[in-house]
């Protein structure tokens, strides 16, 4: 976690949940951005995910600042694995701290690996290694099994 970062979230500018606005999550996702012309999340997509929201296996953890979602991720949990599928930032940092509070979440709870799909200079600031393809799918094949679907929610003494 860069100095920064670190200030950022000693001033605590944000109320950080998990799965309370996952759909909302999903439609920020969603949004277009400045560099880009469209968006891959499409209305299956929502609906799929949303299924999966349902049976416990797709999260969000969303940055909250005077009632308004201002930041936030989603992905999917199998086993001791989390795929992170997209985030958003309407806040300065938002999603960074969105970000630290899913991985100290999937710690604390016994996760392995958190799969980010797109290597980027923004996730290697925060810790992300490339890992060769045939050492990723070694550790999938090691840590997908452990079933534990649910509904995540942050503790009192979490963060």
């Amino acid at each position: 976690i860069s100095r920064s970062l670190r200030k950022t979230l000693k001033k605590n500018p944000f109320d950080v949940r998990m799965d309370t606005a996952f759909i909302q999550v999903m439609k920020a996702c969603a949004e277009t951005r400045a560099d880009q012309e469209g968006t891959w999340i499409t209305d299956a997509m929502l609906q799929a995910y949303s299924k999966m929201h349902a049976l416990g296996y797709a999260h969000s953890v969303e940055c909250w600042q005077d009632g308004e979602l201002v930041g936030g991720l989603y992905g999917i949990a199998i086993g001791s694995v989390f795929c992170g599928e997209s985030m958003f930032s309407r806040k300065s940092d938002a999603s960074k701290v969105a970000l630290v509070y899913l991985c100290e979440y999937l710690i604390e709870h016994g996760y392995k690996l958190i799969d980010s799909q797109v290597y980027t200079p923004h996730l290697e600031s925060m810790g992300a290694v490339m890992i060769p393809r045939i050492d990723y799918a070694s550790l999938l094949e090691k840590y997908y099994r452990k079933d534990r679907p649910g509904k995540w929610q942050l503790s009192t003494t979490e963060m």
